[in-house]
């Protein structure tokens, strides 16, 4: 039986109360949201500023330049016998872009809220959108990370560093680095739809979390009694592996990267779950 062109249709769209329907497969068919929203993100950023994309590069530089005279000069934290420069840049790498991501997605369904209540798509898009479009940002501070260690090496002449050969892992390194950020990002995303008390702690627990992690001084450095502790932090070896891959000195073993991915599945299954419960009701909340 053939349908006119010009007959009536229905689109029917049903409440799911299923925790496991995450429609994933929907994201694919708004890859050009995501795109265009990856877009929007960056460009946003630093629009209508005079610098612009070059505080991509100034910001871990001026960062690096406080953290050499305030814990390297001042406070005489060992660098594992890198130079201060190269060693600050690399803890900031997968650092930042962590940070970074986190703290945006957290905040998905509050901020989000006015748009989300007047057309559908999926809300995953908008979390997503954020750790895509950090990735450039992280692209360009690996290349002026690059630039250092090249005029270090072969300009200057120094020596004690180097790529090592587990930097071909480097692209697996950043992925996880993006899920653990994500699968956090979306937890906090829920809990803070409900409890807006969490958007003022945000930066209070990043900025801890920052000095709980070895961004600013070698894990090799802290006590071996304690170095279990700093273990516990998903973080630590992400931070271990940078500097292992990129300079040849990080302390990280197979079972430090294991327990790290171990809660970075634990993240990104709750982070999914809570999300995509949430966001069905969260309207009403707000």
């Amino acid at each position: 039986m053939s349908h006119s062109p010009d007959a009536p249709y229905e689109l029917i769209l049903r409440a799911n109360a299923s925790w496991f329907d995450l429609s994933l497969k929907n994201l694919w068919q708004y890859r050009d949201l995501l795109m265009l929203l990856v877009r929007r993100d960056f460009v946003a950023k630093y629009k209508q500023t005079i610098l612009g994309p070059l505080w991509f590069v100034l910001q871990p530089l001026l960062m690096t330049l406080v953290f050499t005279v305030i814990f390297g000069q001042v406070a005489g934290l060992p660098t594992d016998g890198l130079p201060p420069m190269l060693f600050y840049l690399c803890g900031q790498l997968g650092w930042n872009y962590f940070a970074q991501t986190l703290t945006t997605t957290s905040g998905t369904l509050a901020t989000n809220a006015g748009l989300f209540s007047k057309v559908y798509f999926p809300r995953l898009v908008v979390p997503l959108s954020v750790s895509v479009s950090n990735l450039f940002t992280l692209v360009i501070q690996i290349g002026t990370f690059a630039v250092f260690f090249l005029y270090l090496r072969y300009a200057v002449g120094m020596r004690g560093f180097g790529l090592d050969w587990h930097v071909v892992f480097l692209p697996f390194l950043v992925i996880h680095t993006a899920l653990l950020s994500l699968g956090l990002g979306l937890v906090l995303s829920a809990l803070t739809a409900k409890y807006r008390d969490l958007t003022h702690v945000m930066p209070i627990l990043v900025q801890v979390w920052m000095y709980a992690s070895p961004v600013i001084y070698p894990l090799s450095k802290i006590p071996a009694d304690w170095r279990w502790l700093a273990r516990l932090n998903p973080m630590t070896p992400v931070i271990e592996s940078y500097r292992l891959m990129l300079l040849g000195a990080g302390t990280v073993t197979i079972a430090d990267i294991a327990a790290s991915v171990a809660i970075m599945v634990l993240f990104m299954i709750a982070g999914l779950l809570l999300f995509t419960r949430t966001e069905k009701t969260f309207v009403d909340i707000v």
